[in-house]
C-alpha cells in the first residue's frame, strides 16, 4: 500500500518529447525541412485522392487501393508532423499522457492498416500481371471493398487491444521520451509498472502485422519478376523492371524499418538508429509513396490533364468566374502600371 501511495504521489501527467533537442542550432532548419515535406506530402496525396474520385478512368481496383493508401498517408502524416513542427517552432516539447497515448493509437492504427494494404496492393498487381484472364473476375468491386475493410478492421482490433493494455500502465519518475513522437517502446520504458505483458503483446502483434504481409509482398513481386522475364520485348521488360524495383525498394524500406524498430531487442546501441528509422516510415514513406506508385503513372498524368482541361472549360463557360478573372487581371495591370510610373517619376522629380 505504501509503495502504491508513493507511486500515486509521483505519478506524472505529461511527457517531454526530446525529439532533436540535442541539435539546438538546427531546430529552424529541421522546421523548414519537415514543413516542406509535410506540404508536399499533403498536396501529392490529396491530389491522388481527388483524381481517383473525380476521374472515371481511374475507377479500377489498382487506383481504388492507391486512393486508400493516400488517405492513410494523409492521416498518418497529420498524426505526427503538425505536433513536431509546433515543437520545433515554439520549443514547447510537452505532451499530456492522454495525448501521447492518443497520438500513438492513431499512428499505430494507420501504420498497421498500411502494412496490410501494401500486401493487398502487391496481390492485386500479382493477379493483374500473372493471371490477367482471371483478374476481372477475382478483383471485383465487392472483393476490393472486403480487402480494404479487412485491412482497416484488423488494424482497429490490434491497436484497440494494445492500447487497452497500455492504458493500464502507471507512469512515475522520469517523463522524458527520447523521440520526436509518442512511439510505443520509449513510452513503455517510462512506466513504473510491470511491462512484460505489454512487451509480449507488442512483439506478437508486430510479428503478425509486419512479417506475413512483408513475405506476401515479397512472394508476389518474385512471381511478377519471373513473369516479366518471359516478356519478349526488351523495352517492355526494362520498363516493368524499373517499376517493380522502385516498388520493391519502397516496400522493403517500410517493412524493414518497422521490423527493426518493433521486433529487434531494444538495446542502447539501437536507440539513435531507431529514431532515424522512425523518420523513414513516419515521414519519408508518405512522401515517396505517391511519387512512386501514382504520379509516375501515365494514367494519372492523363487524368490530371483531363481535370485541368475541364476546369479551363468551366472557367470559360462561367461568366461570373470569367469576370472575376478579368477584373483581377485588370486590377493587377493597373497596379503594375502605377508602380512603374511611380518608379520612373520619382527619380525625375529628384533630378529636377
Amino acid at each position: 500500500m505504501e509503495e502504491a501511495e508513493g507511486e500515486n504521489q509521483t505519478s506524472i501527467t505529461e511527457f517531454i518529447l526530446l525529439g532533436f533537442g540535442n541539435l539546438p542550432e538546427l531546430q529552424f532548419i529541421f522546421f523548414l525541412l519537415f514543413l516542406g515535406i509535410y506540404i508536399v506530402t499533403m498536396t501529392a496525396n490529396t491530389l491522388i485522392v481527388a483524381l481517383v474520385v473525380v476521374d472515371q478512368h481511374l475507377h479500377t481496383p489498382m487506383y481504388f487501393f492507391l486512393g486508400n493508401l493516400s488517405c492513410l498517408e494523409i492521416c498518418c502524416t497529420s498524426a505526427i508532423l503538425p505536433r513536431m513542427l509546433a515543437s520545433l517552432l515554439t520549443g514547447d516539447r510537452t505532451i499530456s499522457v492522454t495525448g501521447c497515448i492518443v497520438q500513438f493509437y492513431w499512428f499505430g492504427f494507420l501504420v498497421t492498416a498500411e502494412c496490410s494494404l501494401l500486401a493487398v496492393m502487391s496481390y492485386d498487381r500479382y493477379l493483374a500481371i500473372c493471371n490477367p484472364l482471371h483478374y476481372a473476375i477475382r478483383m471485383n468491386g465487392r472483393f476490393c471493398m472486403q480487402l480494404v475493410a479487412g485491412s482497416w478492421l484488423s488494424s482497429f482490433i490490434i491497436l484497440t487491444t494494445l492500447i487497452s493494455f497500455m492504458s493500464q500502465l502507471a507512469f512515475c519518475g522520469r517523463n522524458e521520451i527520447d523521440h520526436f513522437f509518442c512511439d510505443l517502446t520509449p513510452v513503455i520504458k517510462l512506466s513504473c509498472s510491470n511491462t512484460s505483458l505489454v512487451s509480449l503483446v507488442t512483439l506478437i502483434f508486430s510479428s503478425i502485422d509486419t512479417v506475413p504481409p512483408f513475405l506476401l509482398t515479397l512472394i508476389s513481386y518474385v512471381c511478377i519478376i519471373s513473369t516479366i522475364l518471359r516478356i519478349p520485348s526488351t523495352i517492355g521488360k526494362q520498363k516493368a523492371f524499373s517499376t517493380c524495383s522502385s516498388h520493391l525498394i519502397v516496400v522493403t524500406l517500410f517493412y524493414g524499418t518497422l521490423i527493426t524498430v518493433y521486433m529487434l531487442p531494444n538495446t542502447g546501441a539501437l536507440k539513435a538508429p531507431n529514431k532515424v528509422f522512425s523518420v523513414f516510415y513516419t515521414v519519408l514513406t508518405p512522401l515517396i509513396n505517391p511519387l512512386i506508385y501514382s504520379l509516375r503513372n501515365k494514367e494519372v498524368k492523363e487524368a490530371l490533364k483531363r481535370v485541368l482541361q475541364k476546369c479551363r472549360v468551366f472557367k470559360n463557360k462561367n461568366p461570373t468566374l470569367k469576370r472575376i478573372f478579368f477584373f483581377t487581371s485588370k486590377r493587377r495591370r493597373t497596379r503594375d502600371f502605377i508602380k512603374s510610373a511611380r518608379d520612373i517619376a520619382i527619380p525625375l522629380l529628384i533630378l529636377c
